[in-house]
């Protein structure tokens, strides 16, 4: 006789197109600029900062501490936060990564800007769910529209970027103890320090933190969210 005829196999419920798996992800809004409404209010204390849900833009040269910082920063903060590193998601490329040492060119450029996309992205996510987060990038100030600019066009207006400056002898003794494609040559550490120099004047934060240890820079970096938080700056 004919085989038996085999269970029909149940169609899949219907999905919203902005869901994944049986989750309905966040919106994911650009993040908005978020200071005292009212100046009778004061400014915001470092306390309020702490408790803020923010997203940070940690800017500075390789050797500076960014990473170190940033993390710690996000390991002792009272509320949900996480930590993105552009270097980390530009590394999620394995096979056919085009590493910025071997020379910068539009295969480089494409992959930071990718990186770049993607942070935004997971940034606003955290963000529509409650959790801040600080990111970290070798940020140039020469070059807006792909640095800075191109930061605020992915996470929002109310991104709020901070400069970590710390003197250059103290980013080649860091750069030094790196190994892998992390480490840079000396001219090169050099020649990123003298751009980075280019912040001194534009308006944004910056902690020198040659000489003060990671706690004491993750609290100079509450005091620059804090004051960030009162009167966003212009940029």
């Amino acid at each position: 006789g004919p085989p038996p005829a085999s269970a029909p196999t149940p169609a899949p419920p219907p999905q919203a197109p902005d869901a994944t798996g049986h989750l309905r992800l966040p919106p994911g809004a650009p993040v908005q600029i978020s200071g005292t409404a009212d100046p009778a209010a004061g400014p915001v204390t470092v306390e309020a900062a702490h408790t803020a849900a923010v997203a940070v833009l940690l800017i500075g040269p390789a050797g500076a501490g960014k990473t170190t910082v940033a993390r710690y920063w996000a390991d002792t903060r009272r509320v949900p936060t996480a930590h993105i590193s552009l270097d980390d998601v530009r590394e999620w490329v394995r096979s056919g990564f085009a590493d910025p040492q071997s020379g910068w060119n539009e295969h480089s450029e494409a992959q930071y800007r990718l990186a770049r996309r993607t942070c935004g992205f997971a940034a606003r996510n955290f963000l529509a769910n409650g959790i801040s987060c600080i990111l970290d990038d070798a940020v140039f100030p020469d070059r807006p529209v792909v640095g800075l600019g191109g930061w605020k066009r992915h996470v929002g207006p109310g991104l709020i970027p901070v400069v970590l400056l710390p003197g250059l002898e103290i980013v080649l003794e860091r750069n030094a103890e790196r190994t892998g494609n992390r480490r840079l040559s000396d001219e090169e550490v050099a020649r990123i320090h003298g751009r980075m120099a280019g912040w001194y004047g534009s308006g944004l934060p910056i902690i020198d933190n040659s000489r003060q240890d990671v706690a004491t820079t993750a609290r100079l970096l509450d005091e620059a969210v804090a004051r960030a938080l009162t009167s966003p700056p212009s940029w």
